[in-house]
């Protein structure tokens, strides 16, 4: 029985009717892409190379664990602080007045009256002590301010960072406080088979909170956290406990961060830290970390502090001024946040 032919229908579609081919998939070129963490990796061997081209001692041994390896350990700490804090979605610019204060305050408690210091002569491991609680009781102050109470997390930090910067410049009277005990310092200028022990700190410590974040359930609630609040609140996530715990830890992360730096300069003086905060958001951005939250990582930070510190020993190494500097850290935000713009756009078209 033949079926009649409709006006305007596809008769392919009708029982029996033909088949339509089936479509044959497009296959797009295959190419190279790096993981999200593993991006600055071709900005890292050009700056590795134009390093070796302009100083012969650029790579060498103690050029790399030392100047680079070293110097950069006390900002990889304070990044990581400042990344847990963007990954659910705030930030903290007070983070570079904590690592100002919090060593300022345990070096007057150690120093004798003679140095500037109070002469109460607190042992050094318990001012190491000190100083982390101080960072975490600085960051659960931001805490309550930000989270319980709704407050606007750039207007709280800034006025932070501000109050103890003001704290720190009263307390020192403007002095640099040294000399300081051999443990408080230990961290920032002792060695370990020739790498600077902060270096050891920074990748035990990166490999911890990297494993955490990818591979516990409390990390995986940190990046839903700021991926969508509200759905992490509606799954369960006690989302104000984990975005308070992470300005308290960002906290303590700056304080170790500061008394890497007092062992680097044997010292803690009254500007210690300040514009750090310009490092470390550009550490972070290029390294990954999005500003709106949900998205970041270890790796892409440490890569991130590498390259600063790199560019930075480049330009030492050149005899270059220090103030073309931060105007080269301006450059390199830019160019990472246009690349991570056209990445985005390439990911988006590909699927």
């Amino acid at each position: 029985m033949t079926m009649p032919k409709l006006e305007g229908q596809d008769v392919s579609l009708l029982p029996g009717g033909p088949h339509p081919e089936p479509r044959r998939a497009i296959r797009r070129p295959a190419g190279i892409r790096l993981p999200t963490n593993m991006l600055l990796l071709p900005a890292l061997v050009v700056t590795l190379v134009v390093g070796a081209v302009v100083s012969p001692s650029f790579l060498t041994e103690s050029n790399i664990l030392q100047n680079i390896g070293g110097n950069s350990a006390p900002l990889a700490l304070v990044s990581f602080g400042e990344m847990l804090i963007l990954i659910t979605g705030n930030f903290d610019l007070s983070l570079q007045s904590t690592v100002g204060f919090a060593p300022m305050v345990a070096a007057l408690l150690m120093s004798p009256v003679s140095t500037g210091g109070t002469g109460f002569g607190l042992n050094p491991y318990l001012a190491i002590m000190l100083t982390l609680l101080l960072g975490a009781a600085i960051g659960a102050v931001n805490a309550v301010m930000v989270v319980k109470l709704g407050l606007n997390a750039f207007m709280v930090t800034l006025a932070m960072l501000i109050v103890l910067s003001g704290l720190d410049l009263g307390l020192s009277n403007g002095e640099t406080m040294s000399p300081l005990p051999g443990p408080y310092v230990y961290l920032g200028n002792a060695d370990w088979l020739g790498i600077p022990v902060s270096v050891w700190v920074v990748v035990a410590l990166g490999l911890i909170l990297g494993g955490v974040l990818k591979h516990h359930q409390l990390g995986r609630a940190v990046y839903a956290i700021g991926g969508n609040s509200d759905a992490a609140r509606t799954a369960g996530i006690r989302v104000d406990a984990i975005r308070s715990g992470t300005f308290i830890i960002g906290g303590m992360f700056a304080a170790l961060g500061g008394i890497a730096i007092a062992g680097i300069t044997s010292a803690v003086t009254s500007s210690q830290g300040n514009n750090m905060i310009f490092s470390v958001f550009a550490a972070v951005v290029i390294g990954g970390v999005s500003l709106q939250g949900g998205r970041g990582s270890v790796l892409g930070v440490i890569s991130g502090v590498l390259l600063l510190g790199m560019i930075t020993n480049v330009l030492t190494l050149s005899q270059i001024s220090a103030f073309w500097i931060d105007a080269c850290y301006g450059l390199v935000i830019l160019l990472a946040l246009m690349i991570g713009r056209l990445a985005g756009r390439a990911s988006s078209s590909a699927n």
